[in-house]
């Protein structure tokens, strides 16, 4: 059973995230916090496994929470609850670290997908946020590309990666097993000094992956 904590401020978002949450078997709602105090009160005394924090609360926000979370080294996965507008925020929970970013009005599937996806130890981005955070992001072409020390296979699964896929997704693309790609992850993150797939694909789309794909 995965046990969740929920922290909106909102309580038709509280509401509507119980709802979806509450007809899977295999998850359990502990917490509902109306704000990032309460949030980090539930998350520092509980075993948890799941906290979705709304990115903007009362007291604490979202991010707030998430640097309590990593700072303190508490075993709980995190989903970033956003908006359009949150982008710019948004990067510093990218640059923090949390393990998954979704918009509050993404289907419910979605929701359910990104809570079994980190609860197995991935990062979940949804596709729409992907495009949402990249659309403004002006890409550059060093003359010695960054890229120039992955694999060409490395470099295919960083482009897919860059483009929301998860690691099931891309191994069917690439006729690969989905152990093979998470060791090709694995290695390219380590090549390029991130340390998860949405830093990954925030380098790979500033550096412009998909014009060095083509080159090659």
């Amino acid at each position: 059973m995965i046990k969740i904590l929920i922290a909106d401020d909102h309580m038709l978002i509280r509401e509507g995230l119980e709802k979806i949450i509450s007809l899977e078997g295999n998850m359990q709602i502990l917490f509902k916090c109306r704000d990032g105090k309460e949030a980090i009160d539930h998350i520092r005394k509980n075993s948890l496994d799941v906290a979705l924090l709304d990115i903007n609360m009362p007291y604490f926000t979202g991010i707030d929470v998430l640097r309590v979370i990593k700072n303190e080294n508490i075993d709980v996965k995190t989903i970033i609850l956003t908006v359009e507008s949150d982008k710019n925020t948004l990067f510093e929970a990218i640059e923090i670290g949390a393990d998954g970013y979704i918009l509050k009005d993404s289907a419910a599937d979605e929701i359910v997908e990104a809570i079994n996806t980190v609860y197995s130890g991935e990062k979940y981005i949804d596709k729409s946020l992907v495009s949402l955070i990249f659309s403004k992001i002006k890409s550059k072409e060093d003359k010695n590309s960054i890229f120039d020390r992955l694999s060409k296979r490395e470099v295919e699964v960083l482009l897919y990666i860059s483009q929301g896929f998860s690691n099931k997704e891309i191994a069917s693309k690439l006729f690969l097993s989905e152990k093979t790609v998470k060791n090709y992850t694995t290695s390219l993150f380590e090549k390029l000094g991130v340390h998860d797939r949405v830093q990954a694909a925030l380098l790979a789309v500033q550096n412009n992956i998909e014009g060095y794909y083509k080159k090659k």
